[in-house]
């Protein structure tokens, strides 16, 4: 039994659900609120006790096992979940290596040091007189109250070129542990900053600037943002230098704050700024974050996409208008550091939303106004803008249409040259298909033209029809002793996920046939428990991106408990049946059954709430009367397909 499998059988997933949620049980399974969103009318949240998972109903529509539960409640990831269920399970975890413990030290070290350096710039911004102007601007200039103040942890660098670094010197902290932290710089020989400096080698990289905290996902600290107080003054921003744990591009300022917002919410709203951040919480918009300063990476909104798929960028319109589109560059600040110009990538957010099946869109500001500006203004100027946000593709072509002449044939031409590649892009066919008919519409200009006027398809794979050339390897494995319509749920997907672990190529196959049957392609959802669930979505984004080996990109991706249990479902594959065609049927038949269970769940569920309703005395037409109609039309489709490769299967078998 691995660790995780261990964990699972001693944490009941219906003691540990109801510290949070207040359930009562229909039947064999037990129902209540969601705790990951607000303005319920009805109870949308469901513990099968039985196969030890939950799903939501309801406006989030997720599910999952006692790993997802906590993830979602806690805004953590799988191995911070991994770590606090072992504990709660008295499951020891495996011992990190002396490399591994050496390096986790240091880390801590490093995050006690930046904290200590938090109270430090705290006490120089409240309690001295070198730090009143900071606080003056802060407070006065920009509007913050000293409850946000201090929620965020602002201070002040003072201006001396040697204090931080005596003070922690003072305090018995090392120039290296200093460096390593990014508090303090080395000189260069002959370099401006020497003429400064009287004995020491090293220098406060932070002088007379407010400072910012940036704690990572879980709140602990990482490094710092620091802005002027004086204009003349360069760089305008300065962020700690990469060390052990302060990476750009994979922290999002306020995100330990936002991230309960965020999930309960339902959207993740970007902006620039810090001040913006906190200046928008401090309205009531917990919701907002900042990347610090570098381009939005992919890595960036995968943290996001933890709480919730709609993501939204509010864009002044310097950094999103017509002259950065033309650009077709990336989004923000390549550097604030060197303080270029906002840039925005429309292509890179179509690739990011694709791969992460993610709803990004785009906010425009008003000219000349910052957020902070916006939301002191008029809240409701902020709520309007944010729900008024568009689509990548359509805020491309109404930026680029707006104040041009329309009229003439050459300008229809050249937005169109700029917009239909975006729109070719886009994942979704139907998607596709209604950003021509907008197009078409906005140049009023036919469709059939700007069809003949799409660049004809590369070369290469189109998105959803490629064909990974066939591989010659260890065959796939048939079920242990069992047919995949005969063992229980969590044995189904162990085998399901085992074939798919060592030949990730089969995906092709499997979403091919999906389509042909009308059926969605194979979802993480239609996997129930959420180890499960991570390793076939990096299957899934393997393949997406076609890459050359994906067993190795998989297993590279992988915690060290998810290495374990990969490794068990590859070993339950050892003994493979050399019929590849077998085994895609074997596979299609084990994968249309999880999905047949999963829509099973969810039309036990709404018969429930169906049946409460009557007994209330509302015998009306409901949405979840709707929604019980597409869920049998989804399972007829479900029910055929089955059928089909079962009836092959016992052929086969007679066959043989």
């Amino acid at each position: 039994m691995s660790v995780i499998d261990e964990i699972k059988t001693r944490v009941d997933i219906v003691e540990l659900v109801s510290e949070t949620v207040q359930l009562r049980r229909t039947g064999k399974n037990y129902i209540g609120f969601c705790p990951f969103h607000l303005n319920q009318r009805t109870p949308a949240f469901v513990v099968f006790a039985d196969t030890g998972t939950w799903r939501c109903f309801g406006q989030c529509n997720e599910g999952g096992d006692i790993f997802k539960f906590v993830m979602k409640k806690e805004g953590w990831d799988f191995s911070e979940a991994l770590r606090y269920l072992a504990e709660r399970a008295g499951v020891q975890l495996h011992s990190p290596t002396a490399e591994e413990q050496a390096a986790a030290e240091e880390h801590d070290h490093l995050r006690s040091l930046l904290e200590d350096a938090v109270v430090f710039f705290r006490h120089q911004l409240l309690h001295t007189p070198a730090g009143a102007p900071a606080l003056e601007y802060l407070q006065r200039k920009r509007g913050l109250k000293a409850e946000i103040l201090e929620a965020f942890g602002v201070g002040y660098a003072p201006g001396g070129w040697e204090t931080t670094l005596n003070y922690f010197l003072s305090r018995g902290a090392s120039v290296e542990d200093l460096l390593a932290a990014g508090l303090v710089t080395e000189r260069e020989p002959g370099s401006a900053e020497s003429r400064h400096l009287q004995k020491s080698d090293v220098y406060d990289r932070f002088r007379n600037r407010i400072m910012f905290p940036i704690r990572d996902a879980g709140g602990r600290m990482a490094g710092f943002g620091a802005r002027i107080l004086n204009p003349e003054d360069t760089p305008k921003f300065l962020n700690s230098p990469q060390t052990a744990i302060f990476d750009k591009g994979h922290l999002l300022y306020g995100l330990d704050l936002a991230r309960k917002a965020i999930r309960m919410q339902d959207q993740a709203v970007i902006v620039e700024g810090y001040l913006d951040v906190i200046a928008l919480h401090q309205a009531g918009f917990a919701n907002v974050v900042s990347p610090m300063g570098t381009a939005l990476t992919e890595h960036q909104l995968y943290l996001l996409k933890r709480y919730s798929k709609r993501i939204t960028l509010a864009l002044d319109p310097d950094a999103a208008g017509d002259k950065a589109t033309l650009r077709g560059l990336q989004i923000a600040r390549q550097a604030m550091d060197r303080e270029q110009d906002p840039i925005f990538d429309a292509r890179g957010l179509l690739s990011h939303e694709a791969r992460l099946q993610a709803d990004i869109r785009v906010a425009m500001l008003p000219e000349g106004l910052d957020p902070d500006e916006v939301v002191a203004r008029d809240p409701k100027e902020w709520e309007t803008l944010i729900a008024e946000a568009r689509p990548v593709v359509i805020h491309v072509m109404e930026t680029l249409a707006a104040q041009r002449d329309l009229n003439d044939p050459k300008t229809k031409n050249e937005i169109a040259s700029q917009v239909l590649p975006l729109i070719e892009d886009v994942a979704s066919p139907i998607e596709r298909d209604a950003y021509r008919q907008r197009l078409a519409r906005l140049l009023r200009v036919s469709e059939s033209a700007l069809l003949e006027f799409a660049p004809s398809p590369s070369t290469g794979r189109r998105r959803g029809t490629a064909q990974h050339p066939a591989r010659k390897e260890q065959p796939a494995a048939k079920p242990e002793a069992a047919t995949p319509t005969t063992v229980s749920g969590y044995q189904l997907e162990v085998y399901c996920l085992g074939i798919l672990l060592r030949r990730p190529d089969l995906l092709y196959q499997v979403d091919r046939r999906m389509q042909n049957k009308h059926l969605p392609r194979l979802s993480p959802e239609d996997f129930q428990h959420t180890d499960h669930q991570a390793i076939v979505r990096l299957l899934q984004e393997s393949v997406d991106q076609d890459m050359a080996d994906p067993q190795n990109f998989v297993f590279n991706s992988l915690s060290l408990a998810l290495m374990e249990l990969a490794d068990s479902l590859l070993a339950r594959t050892a003994m493979l049946d050399p019929n590849e065609e077998r085994v895609l049927e074997d596979l299609m038949r084990g994968l249309l059954t999880l999905r047949r269970r999963r829509i099973d769940q969810e039309m036990e569920y709404y018969g429930f709430v169906l049946l409460e309703t009557q007994e209330q005395g509302d015998l009306k037409a409901t949405q979840e009367t709707q929604t019980v109609v597409q869920l049998a039309k989804a399972r007829r489709y479900v029910d055929a397909a089955l059928k089909e490769y079962t009836s092959r299967a016992a052929t086969s078998a007679r066959s043989t």
